[in-house]
């Protein structure tokens, strides 16, 4: 069939297998494509997960060597430490032969204090059973001593009753002595006005004698001149 005779219908048949030849291999090449595309989206995160394991892997390997450093200074400073304790104790052992005896004193001497401590516990005991026993005897005798307070108010009462009638008492005694020392000095001051009275009159009396007999002696001695004049 030369190309002039190829009628309109038979263009488009080919045309159509063309197309459908043409979208089969379309269609196998987009299944390729996504094929590819999902391999390719699983390599990378396959490409991913790598990823992030070898940095998970460079960090716990930095993570480990630096454990390991620190174990390594760790180590030394544990051994240092070794070595100063050792001389250390061997410095100490004399020390701590002394702090052993007294440990082994201190252990006697706190069994001693823990037997003392029983026996006041014991001893504690006791005189809270017997302060129990006295607060039940106070609670039961309290009318007693409430009476007995009462009784003992009373007492000193009347006791500062005496007291203040034996201050009044003392007070109107001393009153009376005052008033008695009072006339025993007006008596005194009548008195020796009465011991001058007569003194003064006493010596009135005294100087009226001595007056006569001077004027006695003066006539005895006249008559007696006048006598020896007439013997002469």
């Amino acid at each position: 069939m030369s190309e002039g005779t190829i009628t309109p219908e038979v263009r488009i048949k080919e045309l159509e297998e063309k197309y459908e030849t043409e979208k089969e291999r379309l269609l196998k090449i987009f299944a390729a494509y996504e094929s590819q595309q999902k391999e390719l989206q699983t390599a990378k995160t396959e490409i991913e997960v790598l990823e992030k394991e070898i940095i998970d892997r460079e960090i716990d390997k930095e993570a480990q060597e630096a454990l390991l450093a620190e174990k390594d200074v760790r180590m030394r400073e544990l051994e240092l430490r070794a070595v100063k304790g050792g001389k250390q104790v061997e410095h100490l052992e004399p020390a701590l032969a002394t702090m052993e005896e007294k440990y082994s004193r201190e252990k006697n001497r706190l069994g001693k204090l823990m037997s003392v401590a029983e026996e006041l516990d014991t001893d504690l005991q006791m005189a809270v059973v017997e302060m129990k026993a006295r607060d039940d005897w106070y609670v039961s005798h309290m009318s007693l001593f409430e009476d007995l307070n009462k009784a003992i108010k009373e007492r000193y009462t009347m006791i500062e009753r005496a007291v203040e009638a034996e201050r009044q008492s003392e007070h109107m005694s001393r009153e009376f002595g005052e008033r008695v020392e009072e006339l025993i000095e007006v008596r005194a001051t009548e008195m020796v006005e009465e011991d001058a009275e007569a003194s003064a009159a006493a010596e009135e009396t005294s100087s009226v004698e001595v007056v006569e007999e001077a004027e006695a002696e003066a006539e005895a001695e006249t008559e007696t001149e006048a006598d020896t004049e007439s013997d002469d």
